[in-house]
């Protein structure tokens, strides 16, 4: 498993970063993903069906498939207002990724089709410098990898199940510092890094109902991330540093995602549907070797977190248009629901229901390769919360979030 802790408040971190999706999944791994909202598991077409409904590369052209895409992601200031005093109040900094994925389909072995992606499915990072909102979220960043090798078979012309299995590496860090804990000049800090290596598995199927109407079913199953690592908690008000190991435990989440699709000719219609059982994410509690009890300056950060996440639902629609044998133009929506209930919700990942809109193209240039291009633009509404008498931190108001994605991708067939 890992070297070092990230505990990551990574059940935040991983999301405060993905400002464009519920809780910390990222959706988008492909330029056809991003151009057509992630209504994207009846009709995938490409190479990466690997990823998206591996079934279906039973039915792909039988030729060896490659694609190459690079997302940029831009996430927007997120402003604070506290309801209290202002001098509570505060701007998160602006981020920006850059994130490589590829995908590869086999060509044929008799009825037998083999896949292979490498996606980051959740992570980014989100950081706060103003004084009230640093002291619970200075710094969360993580960065979640999944190689997903599947392999899929064709029961018949129009039936086809497939098999993979989820390699998760995840590292982050997490910063937090808080000043004047115990008068003027005083202050508690937490610094954390770690990594850890999981598995889970992946289940897909697809069927030619007809030869326009089509049908599509994934299952992501949840995996577990047992980080373990280091931390460095310290202080100035008389109680020893710490600095040893830590553990903590989060789940990336089961997804259950449908889809139906129908081509009329030259446009095909995709509606999607998809589920993100969060309810998996109870609490978020650290352990180290030693325990700090109430009263101590370091409980904060040893005593367990209650969570409660919402099992969330996504609704999609796609639409594809081969303007001609060289174009073709896509677009898409989305309604994605966040899981974050008030009682939790923090400056790690001040989640919000979103309105999502993209569009996209790919152009073949010949038998070989195509180049593709897509920009997706993520509106998350604005959320006002009180929590404090849950013991929360918040009591305010949350605008501006939103998050720009611009896919570009390259794909050789041989």
């Amino acid at each position: 498993m890992s070297k070092r802790v990230v505990p990551l408040a990574l059940g935040l971190v991983f999301s405060a970063s993905t400002v464009f999706a519920s809780g910390w999944r990222i959706p988008e791994q492909s330029v056809n993903s991003t151009a057509l909202s992630a209504a994207y598991v009846a009709h995938t077409t490409g190479a990466d069906a690997s990823y998206f409904n591996p079934a279906a590369m039973a039915w792909l052209e039988d030729r060896l498939q490659v694609e190459g895409d690079l997302t940029g992601i831009r996430l927007t200031t997120i402003d604070y207002t506290d309801s209290r005093s202002a001098t509570l109040s505060g701007s998160s900094e602006g981020e920006t990724f850059l994130l490589p994925q590829i995908h590869l389909v086999s060509q044929k072995i008799k009825q037998l089709r083999f896949g292979f992606s490498l996606t980051y499915p959740g992570g980014l990072a989100k950081r706060w410098q103003d004084p009230y909102p640093r002291r619970y979220a200075e710094e969360f960043s993580l960065k979640v990898v999944e190689a997903n090798p599947s392999v899929a078979y064709a029961v018949n012309d129009r039936v086809a199940l497939a098999v993979g299995v989820r390699g998760l590496y995840a590292d982050g860090t997490v910063k937090s510092y808080a000043a004047n804990v115990a008068g003027p000049g005083t202050y508690v800090s937490r610094d954390l890094d770690g990594d850890t290596t999981e598995l889970g598995y992946n289940l897909a199927l697809s069927c030619r109902v007809t030869d326009r109407f089509r049908f599509g079913a994934t299952y992501r199953s949840k995996v577990d991330l047992d980080l373990e690592g280091n931390a460095t908690l310290a202080d100035n008000v008389g109680a020893p540093s710490y600095n040893g190991p830590a553990r903590v435990s989060v789940p990336q989440p089961a997804v259950l995602a449908l889809g139906v699709s129908y081509d009329f000719g030259r446009t095909t219609v995709e509606l999607a549907f998809d589920r993100t059982y969060w309810s998996a994410y109870k609490n978020l509690d650290f352990n180290y070797n030693t325990t700090f009890g109430p009263g101590h300056p370091f409980y904060a950060f040893d005593a367990s977190i209650p969570k409660d996440w919402s099992d969330v639902n996504a609704y999609r629609i796609g639409i594809t248009h081969r303007l001609n044998d060289q174009w073709t133009l896509m677009a898409g929506f989305a309604i994605d629901n966040n899981p974050v209930p008030d009682k939790s919700l923090g400056f790690e990942l001040p989640d919000s229901d979103s309105r999502i809109y993209s569009l996209g193209c790919r152009y073949r240039y010949n038998e070989h390769l195509d180049a593709g291009l897509a920009y997706l633009y993520d509106d998350k509404g604005d959320r006002t919360v009180n929590n404090t008498a849950e013991g929360g931190g918040v009591d305010g108001h949350f605008e501006g979030a939103a998050a720009h994605l611009v896919s570009l991708g390259f794909t050789c067939l041989f």
